[in-house]
């Protein structure tokens, strides 16, 4: 039968705790950024789909993708370009409909 003592994952041999958090910052950093880039992508999308402003579409699409390069390359993991940005996309998109 097996041993039902105490967990002790700080002393296990081949455990890297401080790995493990790091990845999962990152993971988490990732898919907040990805989300919000692939929001104002689609944003973009619906300015040119939907008025035909190809060009502010285009400018849109390109932003969002540099925000998210900035965002993922950030220490703190906060994308506030992307957020400001996801902003100015919605109000473009208000205004020219």
């Amino acid at each position: 039968m097996a041993d039902h003592g105490a967990p002790q994952y700080v002393t296990a041999d081949g455990n890297d705790y401080a790995e493990h958090v790091g990845t999962y910052n990152f993971f988490t950093k990732f898919t907040l950024v990805g989300t919000l880039s692939l929001v104002g992508v689609m944003i973009s999308l619906a300015i040119g789909g939907a008025h035909g402003h190809w060009g502010l579409a285009s400018l849109g699409t390109i932003a969002s993708l540099v925000a998210c390069a900035i965002g993922l390359a950030s220490d703190d993991g906060k994308p506030k370009i992307l957020f400001g940005l996801v902003g100015v996309l919605l109000f473009v998109l208000i205004v020219t409909s």
